[in-house]
């Protein structure tokens, strides 16, 4: 019996084409990438036109050599590996290691089904050049600039640092926006609550001031904020209008890359690397399409498929006359060809056979969601706005206001309809000229608040609008700038650590244009153009090299050194009793250390106390240990009495703390 084998990169894609290609099909798995370049040294020639000089990955060695093995005795050779650069380029290597006497075709297709599966056999072709060039371009630039900034930093700043061309980037957005949290400063101001009723049925609202004497209500001193208050609990409060309008909400596209990267972290509090993770094992299990992509596009069949669910499960006044189409915001939306969306949308499935579990369930129902309600009718609530007077006597006027919405057609909120009860009350039916009566002002003393820290959700968000990265670069960036220690999380949010603002500003003031938020947005155009075959990567390589090398040179022989800084303990050195205890962030994280090193070579453990008692022996701190061969875990401060111990943070009692 003649075969077929086809090569895919990872065990679950494997069995999951095995389930319905049946025996005229053998399915192997590369485990990844198979080449790449050399960690020891540099790999890249660059006086030879910045020829990559690609190695063997020693982990792949025997997924290599059963590929070999299996191939020679097969009629056809198929490679299905991801449909982007990254799956191009292990294609690229597949092809080339092969040992096979017909030539290794390339298949795509952007979902693990078997109709996608079966129209990708019938039409094989061969591996696009231009996406591999692409990849390779990133790849070489990223190495050039990490192998050659990297030494630098050792001489400069401290060994064993590392430099990344887009995370560094990344890492200067965290760091400027604490600067301008150090910057801000807090002002004092004052809103107003007035809770009144109206007198035919004693019905309550809550207005809020927003006009005194027909200008903005703008009150920052307490001695102004009381006598407004006097005013509020003398005047008189009559409506003076009642406005309402119609607010028509469309429905959100559906997912890119980005954007379910954003909902997983604000709904769940993943990182993007786990919702990545997740999204991979669901593409791998067949169940959504490629999660890659920048794309709003949707298949013609994914549309026949999703209004026919609408029309059976909902009715005509959900479906719209034609399919929503959504722009997309991304400068060159590139690499896969479709949003992400289920493969199939009867109803939402019950997630079988991946590693995840529930994580997998709750981000396909939320992919499943998306999808349905992007091609649903609008939501279209009526808005009613009432502004109430309040005059003491013929001196200050004040006008205040209250809104209120209630749904006139629920449209795709149909499908969140559990997920967004607020229990808020209608207004009270009032008009013109009712007459209200006061049951209390509430003055509000508040202080403006310095801009939030990036969460996940927000620097994804901040890097695509910058044009920084693409969809298969965001998880990797934000891992790698705390595997490297140069943010750290704090309550969700990304902090620099000292480290990372020396490196920051050690690269920033001496490779303005490298790091610069333009230059970083140009240089991903120019990989798409590549991609798209509109230009040579090696040329693209030499414009940036050349002034690159000089830059590097002149740096080397005149920046200075920069020190980082370090956070006192509290405490003196207990070996030399000079010094202070400091904390450091060596490779493994911190550490704590004399502030006369190297003069005074004290070390120890760094524990992060949490301000919590222990659930177990209620007498020390619970504190958040990194002795773990596998992560950091929350354990009690009174060990080895005490063996309490958790991978989850503990939950506060009030009984116990």
């Amino acid at each position: 019996m003649q075969k077929t084998l086809i090569i895919v990169e990872s065990p679950t894609k494997a069995r999951t084409l095995s389930r319905f290609l049946g025996d005229a099909y053998d399915v192997e798995a590369t485990m990844g990438h198979i080449k790449d370049l050399p960690k020891s040294k540099l790999g890249i020639d660059v006086e030879n036109n910045f020829k990559p000089e690609y190695d063997l990955v020693p982990q792949r060695l025997d997924s290599i050599k059963n590929i070999k093995k299996v191939s020679k005795g097969v009629n056809e050779v198929l490679v299905a590996t991801d449909p982007d650069r990254e799956g191009e380029a292990i294609a690229q290597h597949i092809v080339e290691v092969v040992d096979s006497k017909a030539k290794p075709k390339r298949i795509v297709f952007h979902e693990i089904t078997e109709n996608a599966v079966r129209n990708a056999l019938e039409t094989p072709g061969k591996v696009n050049p231009h996406l591999v060039d692409a990849q390779i371009a990133r790849r070489v630039l990223d190495r050039l600039v990490g192998y050659k900034l990297s030494p630098l930093l050792w001489k400069k700043v401290r060994r064993g640092l590392s430099a990344g061309r887009v995370q560094s980037v990344t890492v200067k957005l965290i760091v400027e926006k604490e600067r301008e949290i150090d910057a801000f400063k807090s002002r004092e101001y004052w809103e107003f609550f007035v809770e009144l009723k109206e007198k035919e049925h004693g019905k309550k609202l809550t207005v809020q001031l927003i006009k005194i004497d027909d200008e903005k209500a703008v009150v920052s001193n307490e001695k102004d904020a009381s006598n407004i208050t006097s005013d509020l609990k003398k005047a008189i409060y009559k409506v003076g209008d009642v406005k309402t309008k119609e607010v028509v909400r469309k429905p959100l596209p559906p997912f890119t890359t980005s954007t379910m990267s954003q909902s997983a972290a604000r709904l769940y509090f993943w990182s993007a690397r786990k919702t990545m993770s997740v999204a991979q094992a669901l593409y791998e299990e067949g169940l959504i399409t490629y999660h890659r992509t920048d794309s709003f596009n949707l298949s013609k069949q994914s549309l026949l498929m999703v209004r026919g669910y609408i029309k059976k499960k909902y009715g005509d006044n959900y479906l719209p006359e034609n399919p929503n189409y959504y722009k997309t915001k991304a400068k060159v939306a590139q690499e896969a060809h479709e949003a992400i969306r289920p493969t199939k949308v009867g109803r939402p499935f019950k997630v079988k056979n991946t590693k995840f579990k529930k994580d997998a369930e709750k981000l396909y129902l939320l992919i499943w969601k998306r999808f349905v309600a992007s091609q649903m009718k609008p939501a279209i609530n009526d808005e009613t706005t009432i502004l109430v007077n309040a005059k003491v006597g013929s001196d200050n006027a004040y006008e205040l206001r209250v809104s209120g919405q209630i749904v006139k057609f629920d449209g795709w909120r149909i499908l969140y309809k559990n997920d967004n009860s607020n229990g808020k009350d209608p207004l009270p039916q009032v008009k013109t000229d009712d007459l209200l009566d006061l049951i209390k002002v509430n003055p509000e003393q508040k202080f403006t608040q310095p801009p939030a820290r990036y969460s996940e959700a927000s620097l994804i968000k901040t890097l695509e609008k910058l044009g920084i990265g693409r969809p298969s670069t965001y998880a990797p960036i934000i891992t790698t700038i705390q595997i490297r220690n140069y943010v750290e999380k704090r309550e969700g949010r990304f902090k620099p650590t000292p480290v990372g603002f020396s490196v920051n500003d050690f690269l920033i003031g001496n490779f303005p244009k490298v790091f610069g938020y333009t230059f970083t947005a140009e240089m991903e155009t120019d990989l798409d153009d590549i991609a798209q075959g509109k230009g040579k990567w090696q040329e693209m390589m030499s414009e940036f090299y050349k002034p690159f090398e000089k830059k590097l040179i002149s740096v080397e022989k005149n920046a200075k050194r920069v020190e980082i800084k370090t956070e006192k303990v509290g405490k003196k050195c207990p070996k030399c009793k000079k010094g202070d205890q400091v904390i450091r962030i060596g490779r493994f994280g911190k550490f704590i250390s004399c502030s006369n090193f190297p003069d005074c070579d004290f070390k120890d453990k760094y524990v992060e106390r949490i301000g919590m008692k222990c659930p177990d022996c209620i007498k020390g701190d619970v504190i958040i240990k990194t002795t773990s061969k596998r992560r950091r875990f929350y354990g009690c401060s009174n060990y080895p009495k005490c063996k309490w111990a958790s991978w989850r943070k503990p939950i506060k009692n009030p009984d116990k703390s």
